[in-house]
C-alpha cells in the first residue's frame, strides 16, 4: 500500500470536486446577472470535462479566461475554508459509517429465517448435540 501516492489520488479528486463545487457556485452568482452566460458554462461544464478539474480550467481559459480565473478564485476560497474541518469530518465519518455496516452486518447475520425450515431444523440439531455433549462431559 502506497500512503503517499493514496494521497496524491485523494487530493487529486478532491481538487477536482472543489473545482465542481466552484463552478455550481459561480454559475449560480451568474445566472442571476447573466442568464446567457451561465447557460453557456452549464453547457461548457459537462461531467466528462469537469471529471479532471484541472484539465477543466486549463479548456476554459482557451474559452473564457475571466469566468476561468473567477472559478479558480472560488475554488481557492473553498479550499481554504474546507480544509481546516475535512481531516476530522473525514475521519469521524468513516469511523461512523464502518460501525453502522457493522452493526446492519450484525444484524443480517444473527436473524433467523422463520421461513426457511431447514434452517431451523439444522440450528436445532446443533444446539441438541451441543447440548449432549456439555451432558455426557458433565456426567
Amino acid at each position: 500500500m502506497d500512503i503517499k501516492q493514496i494521497a496524491k489520488d485523494t487530493a487529486k479528486m478532491l481538487q477536482s470536486y472543489l473545482t465542481y463545487q466552484a463552478v455550481r457556485t459561480v454559475s449560480a452568482q451568474i445566472n442571476e446577472t447573466n442568464p446567457y452566460v451561465a447557460a453557456w458554462l452549464h453547457r461548457f461544464s459537462t461531467k466528462e470535462k469537469i471529471q479532471d478539474g484541472e484539465a477543466y480550467i486549463e479548456e476554459l481559459f482557451r474559452e473564457k479566461p475571466e469566468l476561468a480565473l473567477r472559478i479558480m478564485t472560488v475554488r481557492q476560497h473553498l479550499a481554504e475554508e474546507v480544509t481546516e474541518f475535512l481531516p476530522e469530518m473525514v475521519s469521524t465519518g468513516i469511523v461512523q459509517a464502518n460501525m453502522e455496516h457493522r452493526r446492519q452486518h450484525l444484524e443480517r447475520i444473527t436473524q433467523l429465517d422463520l421461513s426457511n425450515p431447514s434452517i431451523q431444523e439444522e440450528q436445532q440439531s446443533v444446539s441438541d448435540s451441543s447440548s449432549d455433549e456439555i451432558s455426557s462431559e458433565n456426567s
